[in-house]
Formats: C-alpha cells, sequence, structure tokens
C-alpha cells in the first residue's frame, strides 16, 4: 500500500505567502474605501452648508440641492400664499362705520420745505386695521416728496406728535366721513374725501382702494389724496385738463374721470414745473 507524500515545507511556504498577500491587499482596499468616504464627508461638510446664515443672521447663499451646479443662481421670486374667499388685504375697502374715535400717530419728523412751516398730527379711526404710525410715515414722506407742495418755496410741513398744529390728517371709514364732512355743508357720499376746518378727511375705502380712474399703483392715489387736500388747506381750488395726453393737475376731481389726461398724483414734475390746468369755477 503506498502512502501519500507528505507536502515539503518548501511547497507550504508560497501558500502562506500568498494568503500573506491577500490580507495585505484587503487592508489596503479597507483603507483606500475609508479614505474615500473620509474624503466624501469632507466635501459635504464644505460644500452642503453654504445656505446657512453668517454672524450676523444674513444668509450667505442658496444650498445647492443634488444635481445643481456650482454657479450661483439669483433666488426666483415667490408668491404670497393665496387666501380663499378674500380679497387681499390691502385692497379690501375696509369697514363702512366706525366708533368715531381716534389713535394719534406717536411719529413726529423734520421740517420739510421752506416758507411757511404748517405742522399737522396724523389720525386713524380706531378699528380700522390701519396703524397710524404707518400711516403718518406715509403721509410725511408724500409732504416731502420734491414734487409735491414744497417745490413752490413758499409752503412747508412738519409731522408732529403732540402740541399746537395747524391742521390734522384724519383716516376715517366712509360713514364718519360722510359725518364730519356733512356738518359742514360737503356731500361726500360714502365716496370720497373732504377739506373742512382745520381737518384733512380722508376716506378709508379711497385708501384702502384706490380709484378705478386711477391707473397706477396704490401708494401714488395716496399721493394724490393727500397733495389734492392739502393743496385746498393752502388755497388751491380745484382745476381740469390743460389738454389729452397731459398729466392731470393734482387739483383735479380725477375720481371723477380724466377727460383725456393721463392719471398724476403730483403737483410738479421732477424739474419743478407745475402741473396744473384751467381753474374750475
Amino acid at each position: 500500500m503506498r502512502h501519500a507524500k507528505k507536502p515539503s515545507a518548501r511547497r507550504r511556504r508560497p501558500r502562506a505567502r500568498s494568503r500573506s498577500r491577500s490580507r495585505s491587499r484587503g487592508t489596503r482596499l479597507l483603507g483606500l474605501l475609508a479614505l474615500t468616504v473620509i474624503t466624501l464627508l469632507t466635501l459635504l461638510m464644505i460644500y452642503g452648508y453654504e445656505g446657512t446664515a453668517g454672524p450676523s443672521g444674513e444668509a450667505r447663499g442658496a444650498t445647492r440641492e443634488p444635481g445643481m451646479s456650482a454657479a450661483p443662481k439669483s433666488p426666483e421670486p415667490t408668491s404670497p400664499p393665496k387666501r380663499k374667499g378674500k380679497a387681499p388685504a390691502s385692497h379690501s375697502p375696509g369697514p363702512t362705520s366706525g366708533p368715531g374715535t381716534f389713535d394719534t400717530a406717536a411719529a413726529s419728523g423734520a421740517s420739510v420745505g421752506t416758507g411757511t412751516i404748517r405742522r399737522y398730527k396724523v389720525q386713524v379711526e380706531q378699528g380700522t386695521g390701519i396703524s397710524a404710525e404707518a400711516a403718518a410715515k406715509e403721509i410725511d414722506a408724500i409732504l416731502g416728496d420734491p414734487r409735491g407742495w414744497t417745490a413752490n418755496g413758499r409752503d412747508g410741513f412738519r409731522l408732529i406728535a403732540s402740541g399746537p398744529y395747524d391742521f390734522e390728517v384724519k383716516i376715517a371709514t366712509p360713514d364718519t366721513v360722510d359725518r364730519i364732512c356733512g356738518a359742514a355743508g360737503l356731500h361726500t357720499r360714502g365716496e370720497v374725501n373732504c377739506d373742512v376746518g382745520d381737518q384733512v378727511i380722508v376716506n378709508l375705502k379711497r385708501w384702502n382702494t384706490g380709484s378705478p380712474q386711477f391707473a397706477g399703483p396704490l401708494h401714488e392715489y395716496r399721493a394724490l389724496i393727500v397733495n389734492h387736500e392739502v393743496g385746498h388747506r393752502i388755497g388751491h381750488g380745484h382745476e381740469t385738463c390743460p389738454g389729452p395726453g397731459r398729466p392731470a393737475p393734482a387739483m383735479m376731481q380725477q375720481i371723477d374721470g380724466l377727460k383725456g389726461c393721463r392719471a398724476n398724483a403730483w403737483p410738479y414734475d421732477e424739474h419743478g414745473t407745475y402741473l396744473g390746468g384751467p381753474s374750475v369755477p
């Protein structure tokens, strides 16, 4: 019976070396894989948080989504969520009536213009949903605009919160406007504004919605309201359209139709030219 020969030590060594080389290669592969993972994590940490806020709280950029290029893009404008069954707040006419009591804006400003400086307060009827301070800021900007009445070099204004005043600008509900203006014999019909006594009375509906005859932004129509009524206060009467295609005078009753003129909120243009028209008796 023949016995199998035992493998010599010389044959066993190469197998041992082969297993050693396999372990070495496996270790290197694991090391390379770990290094790759660490590198990827490092890159993600560096580039994945571009949109986080800096120390001042301002965003540094937009976080890139997978598949987007690294080039920065301007943010796309987003629309506010639509309210179902309700018009936007800025175009809601607001309440028709109110309590007839007013909040006075706790705001004041520097004098604007030269000549006769008239001090005025801003008041808003309670329950209208309008901030008296915000309204005062807007009216102050209107009266201080270089296209306003200060361009004549004779009239100036100063917003005050308390103390003696020359007139008040009051934003009131249509019913309250009718009551105050009607007491002076003026018929505002729940629709328009008036200047009576020491008061400029602004109809809340007009302040919130503008006019169908005025094809401009709401803040421009608010400027027309203020410029028209304050124009009466400083001595200007009504005017009419000076000609087709020309700017309608601020002292024109534009809510009744433009008669061929273009809607315009300002008594002067940017060059200081008066945008007037023929007087209306």
